[in-house]
């Protein structure tokens, strides 16, 4: 062979290894191949989870969701529906032959049953859409529901009538509510969430609660079928009392209303034991503080006397649920990930596993569901650094089972970055911060690489080593990237969490960061030249704020940001509840305070090449936000740029194409100031 050639076989062999390597990273197209499983539903005997199959449609640039059946014994896995529909809330009926379920099937979203022995399905409701907290009574007879029920809108003057075939504008929208938008939805039409009943085999629905209030969440049928539990919000000026709440027990045949909480604070999420005679919910206390530990209580059903349990847990217990008279599941968040647990009537607490996670695909938050059967067994969604979340099972002997594998025709051939935790001390007064980095893929500790901090949103969030579709991205390009779970940061006790009150942005948390960052250099492979930072929402006001104390960072994008905190609590969704609870007092009067924590107090110090990024429709961030720090910027002749995100909402990267625009164009602006 002539060494032309070899010279030929070797670069054709170099070309192909090259292929072979960048084939094997984690491309942008590769979002609309993930999938995940939620709300995971074990049947009551433990033989069989029905769960929500999600995966991403690159046709239509949405969610499918769909129902699949799993074996809790062999992992055999049959669909239940999987179509073109929308299927979600699916629910064993209590003698487990039937599931109730929420889908478009009919063409508008309605309740439908399905007899597993029969193999057929029923449309039970013909009703306006918006349905939520489905539940069966304990006989199987009856299916309760909330749903929102139209009230009239507000008008001030009558208009003269229209002539015939006149084309006028649309009429004037009267608003005389306080809390009258939300993200995501816009205005918020008039109405108010009511507690329905509806026969199992179909019938008419019937409104059993009434006033102008709001009754949702968790519905909790007594042991005889004749009344329901939950909880509401029912004080005549509940728009600015949101950290209020009670529990309720309606009559279903009468609507008789009797009130069976009255402490301050919040009581939520009732649940009744299998013989009916405690009933178990959470609480929190009506302070006016940005974060509180939700609280175990049991109430003896006999007396409606109420205990709490576990006082002195420090953490936020989540979603009770019981295992038998003395036990219930529980779920709570701790150092990062999210612990399935049981926990006595007694205070006795039990971790079986931390591996719940998964059902976020975009930045690494905490995150995972579960479910849990009287037979022992506890349904969940299991995930982990490199994987979304799976179907798994855990038995009280903490024996995990993972059923599914719904990712691995699209990451099992991948090679993804490693997530590895780094311990560290702030710079401001000693705290001690845990923190993660995800390594590129084949990394070598001997050269440098470029490093991207990246913010977690709340801020009384978290981070941990669970799956990021967008900072598996940022690593296949070469990237470091570090996170932190900095002070305020849920997972970690109430002390940790509100050592943010009224300090949210700070120097102190930007020296959380900014050790961290120093940390990570000093691990030996990361180029100090080459620096960047990022975040969204909470996220995205650090990094701002970060970049008017330094200028150590080669660039920034800052997504969904608050800039100036005068305007936003003003303008936003969020103002109403955010004031009382974040804020030492009403903007007019702190003037001050809410100037110190804008980031638009730092814009003069600001040299650092900055992208931003909003969705039009964001109203928890509004637009008017970012366009203030870009004319800002522009002003001061900063390199600057921003990207407007057409019809997205506060949750910018709902839709895959949008996860995928946010992270490109990331990526696109830190390459331009590479060194």
């Amino acid at each position: 062979m002539s060494n032309f050639s070899k010279i030929g076989v070797l670069a054709s062999t170099l070309f192909m290894s090259f292929s072979l390597l960048a084939n094997n990273l984690f491309k942008a197209e590769d979002v609309f191949s993930l999938e995940y499983a939620n709300d995971p539903q074990i049947s009551p005997n433990g033989k069989q989870v029905v769960y929500v199959r999600n995966s991403l449609d690159i046709m239509k640039d949405n969610k499918n969701r769909n129902l699949w059946l799993v074996d809790t014994k062999t992992g055999e896995q049959l669909p239940l529906f999987s179509d073109n529909k929308q299927y979600s809330k699916p629910r064993w009926s209590p003698d487990g032959k039937k599931i109730a379920f929420v889908s478009n099937l009919s063409g508008s979203y309605q309740i439908h049953v399905h007899y597993l022995n029969e193999n057929r399905t029923a449309l039970v409701s013909q009703v306006q859409g918006g349905i939520s907290s489905l539940t069966w009574s304990p006989n199987g007879d009856w299916l309760a529901f909330s749903q929102k029920v139209k009230g009239k809108p507000t008008v001030i003057s009558k208009m003269p009538k229209k002539p015939k075939g006149a084309k006028w504008a649309d009429p004037v929208i009267v608003i005389d509510q306080a809390y009258y938008q939300a993200d995501g939805r816009g205005l918020i039409k008039p109405g108010y969430q009511h507690i329905f009943v509806i026969p199992s085999t179909g019938g008419t629905p019937r409104q059993i609660t009434s006033g102008n209030y709001h009754h949702r969440g968790t519905l909790a049928w007594t042991k005889d079928n004749k009344s329901i539990v939950f909880s509401a919000n029912r004080i005549e000026d509940w728009e600015y009392k949101s950290l209020e709440g009670s529990l309720f027990q309606v009559e279903v045949n009468s609507g008789k209303l009797t009130q069976l909480t009255d402490q301050a604070g919040k009581e939520f999420n009732p649940v009744f034991s299998p013989d009916g005679k405690k009933l178990a919910f959470l609480s929190t206390s009506g302070e006016l503080n940005p974060y509180r530990n939700a609280k175990l209580n049991i109430m003896e059903w006999s007396d409606k006397k109420s205990k709490m349990i576990a006082k002195d847990f420090d953490r936020s217990i989540q979603d009770p649920q019981w295992l038998s008279t003395s036990k219930l599941a529980i779920a709570y968040d701790d150092f990062g990930k999210r612990k399935i647990a049981v926990i006595t009537t007694k205070g006795k607490v039990t971790d079986l596993t931390d591996s719940a996670s998964g059902t976020t695909i975009g930045r690494p938050y905490i995150s995972g569901e579960f479910s849990a059967s009287t037979e022992g067994k506890i349904a969940y969604t299991h995930g982990s650094a490199q994987r979304p979340a799976d179907v798994a099972v855990v038995t009280s002997k903490k024996k995990v089972k993972q059923l599914t594998q719904l990712n691995e025709d699209t990451l099992g051939h991948k090679t993804l970055g490693k997530v590895h935790e780094i311990n560290y001390k702030s710079s401001f007064d000693g705290e001690p911060i845990q923190g993660w980095y995800i390594t590129p893929p084949n990394f070598d500790p001997s050269k440098k690489y470029p490093l991207i901090l990246e913010i977690h949103g709340g801020p009384h969030l978290a981070y941990g080593p669970h799956f990021s579709a967008e900072l598996q991205r940022f690593a296949a390009e070469g990237y470091v990237v570090f996170y932190d779970n900095h002070r305020g940061s849920s997972s970690y006790g109430e002390r940790f969490a509100m050592l943010l009150k009224y300090k949210y942005s700070s120097k102190e948390d930007f020296a959380d960061h900014d050790s961290g960052v120093n940390a990570m250099v000093d691990l030996g492979f990361i180029d100090e030249d080459n620096l960047f930072i990022a975040g969204g929402s909470a996220g995205g006001i650090a990094t701002a704020y970060a970049i008017g104390l330094t200028d150590r960072y080669n660039a920034a994008a800052v997504v969904k940001p608050v800039i100036n905190w005068l305007s936003k609590v003003l303008t936003a969704d969020s103002g109403l509840r955010q004031i009382p609870a974040q804020f030492p007092g009403m903007p007019w009067d702190n003037v001050e305070h809410y100037w110190e924590r804008s980031p638009m107090s730092l814009v003069g110090n600001v040299t650092t090449p900055t992208m931003l990024m909003t969705g039009t429709e964001d109203l928890r961030t509004p637009m008017a936000e970012t366009e203030q720090y870009y004319q800002a910027l522009k002003l001061r002749k900063v390199d600057t740029v921003l990207v407007k995100v057409p019809g997205a909402p506060h949750g910018i990267a709902g839709k895959p194409s949008r996860l995928i625009a946010k992270v490109e164009n990331i990526l696109a602006w830190f390459e331009k100031y590479k060194k």
